[in-house]
């Protein structure tokens, strides 16, 4: 054996290399299973076992991989070869588009390899063109539109059945639900049609599932630009409105907003304001700017300061909490103070009080999840209006002091029954679905719905297949479209037989009920330093109504 032409042994380094190799492909494949190890033959044998970053589908991105040494790779018909010892089809084999697609052998089912995700924030047209606004009541509305959620299979779900996921992890909608689905040509695994929920999982599976989405109402209020340079976006975010997609927001998110009305896309968060939280929020235009305040903000260089107002007399001297801050629940978001949460400190100093609230300016000099609420709630002047942090749920004496006489599930149970009641689960950034047996002993309204009622329902979902079908693909040519030509598209997706929410009648909050009062007022960097104006119930002359 030749390796790299130096010599029977070559050189060591590269010796050591080819070990590493034929180490990488024996431990693969055993960790894989049978169809692993039968491609990494194949591959081994061809001269084609690259590193494990590729091997995941990565070949597409930055990540680089060499052949084995010693080992030419032959360049196949249609095939050019790029630096690195990777290979791309030619334009003219692979046609305009497409990729080129492995072939199994007849009845084995086709894994493809996860596709590598784009870094930072990327929305384009086809994503502002899904749907469309419309303004009633004082509120921003998205109109209802189909829309894909797509996943790779997890590994807790390998080895395991569409319907045992189905049944676990996602209750949105009953299994019924489910089966309807797969009736009208909803769900799809590794975009072949989904035929039996029996189906066993494999590593790598691609789901695609259609659904019919309705996202809740946000403030009508606009999105102001309060600066805008070659580096940074910095805007008056309103309340109520998230800063990017989570959850049942997508488009009343403020990264879509600004993408489809301002025409401002491709944009990098600098920092978060939760979704009730308004005021100054900055956006870099390039990762290059990101990185470099990101850097800024690791090294504690940044100020910010906030304006809230606060139940009863809070203290004229200026205070300072240092309580550490525990999450009780990353899908609830709750936070408390608890001694085994993380070190974090805020400033607080009283700038009016009205007899019966008080203004107040918040400096945080760390950045934990809620700390500005979690910290007015242990000094007994929780933010007047805060649908967690003032809530009964927390006991007598609403968490003052970190006293909460209940354990942690009681009190989570307790607050989604407190915002199920008022029909306000959006406040905790859950849905019905999200509900599980631990949370609530209710059942979701969307799951009431029978089986031979869903039976109805598939059939006419079936019907519709075109018209889903157009709504997937006219996402690439609607923004191309005249205005009224896309608006009709849009109208078209409103309504869905199969989709439970078309079937209930919500009512829509009042604008007042998506204000909290907490106000990111001022944020200071290096070089930098933007306001917000003061809000209306900051004002000495504001009055509770």
């Amino acid at each position: 054996m030749r390796v790299g032409g130096q010599g029977w042994l070559g050189p060591l380094w590269q010796w050591r290399r080819y070990l590493r190799h034929l180490s990488f492909a024996r431990t693969w494949s055993v960790c894989k299973g049978p169809m692993a190890e039968t491609l990494s033959t194949r591959l081994e044998a061809a001269g084609e076992l690259r590193d494990p970053a590729q091997q995941n589908g990565d070949a597409g991105g930055e990540a680089k991989g060499e052949g084995l040494p010693g080992h030419p790779e032959p360049t196949r018909p249609g095939v050019q070869r790029i630096p690195g010892g990777r290979e791309q089809a030619t334009a003219a084999a692979r046609g305009p588009g497409k990729r080129k697609k492995r072939r199994g052998a007849a009845g084995e089912r086709v894994v493809p390899p996860p596709k590598k995700r784009r870094a930072g924030v990327s929305f384009g047209d086809e994503h502002f063109a899904e749907t469309s606004y419309y303004f009633e009541g004082g509120l921003r509305k998205v109109r209802p539109y189909y829309f894909d959620f797509r996943t790779y299979c997890k590994g807790r779900w390998v080895g395991h059945s569409l319907l045992h996921v189905f049944s676990t992890e996602f209750r949105a909608q009953p299994l019924a639900y489910y089966e309807a689905a797969v009736r009208a040509g909803r769900l799809h695994l590794n975009e072949e049609p989904v035929q039996d929920l029996s189906i066993v999982l494999k590593d790598n599976d691609f789901l695609r599932n259609t659904v019919h989405r309705h996202e809740p109402p946000v403030t009508a209020e606009p999105i102001r630009l309060l600066a805008e340079n070659e580096d940074v976006v910095v805007v008056d975010k309103p309340s109520s409105i998230p800063v990017h997609p989570c959850g049942r927001f997508r488009h009343n998110t403020v990264i879509f907003i600004l993408g489809k009305e301002h025409q401002l896309k491709e944009l990098h968060p600098l920092h978060r304001l939760d979704r009730l939280t308004s005021g100054v929020l900055m956006f870099a235009k390039t990762a290059a700017v990101s990185e470099r305040i990101h850097e800024q903000v690791r090294d504690r260089q940044l100020e910010k300061e906030y304006v809230c107002r606060v139940e009863g007399e809070f203290p004229t001297k200026e205070v300072t909490c240092k309580e550490p801050i525990l999450v009780v629940s990353y899908k609830v978001g709750v936070c408390r103070v608890d001694p085994r949460g993380k070190p974090c400190e805020t400033v607080f100093q009283r700038l009016s009080y009205n007899g019966h609230s008080s203004v107040v300016r918040c400096r945080p000099l760390t950045g934990r999840t809620h700390q500005i609420r979690v910290h007015l709630q242990f000094l007994g002047h929780p933010i007047l209006n805060d649908p967690i942090y003032n809530s009964v749920a927390w006991g007598p004496s609403r968490g003052r002091g970190g006293h909460i006489p209940k354990t942690d599930e009681e009190l989570l149970r307790d607050l989604v029954a407190e915002h199920q009641a008022k029909q306000s689960l959006d406040v905790l950034d859950l849905c019905e679905g999200d509900l599980s047996p631990g949370l609530t002993d209710s059942t979701a309204t969307s799951s009431e719905m029978d089986k031979d009622s869903l039976e109805e329902l598939a059939a006419a979902a079936q019907k519709m297949d075109g018209v889903v079908e157009a709504a997937s693909q006219d996402l690439d040519t609607m923004a191309l479209a005249p205005g009224k030509a896309a608006e009709k598209d849009v109208m078209n997706q409103e309504t869905d037989p199969l989709c439970a929410e078309c079937q209930l009648v919500r009512q829509d909050p009042l604008p007042q009920d998506l204000v909290m009062f907490l106000h990111a007022l001022r944020y200071k960097g290096p070089g930098f330093e933007y306001f917000s104006p003061m809000p209306a119930w900051a004002q000495d002359k504001w009055q509770e109504d």
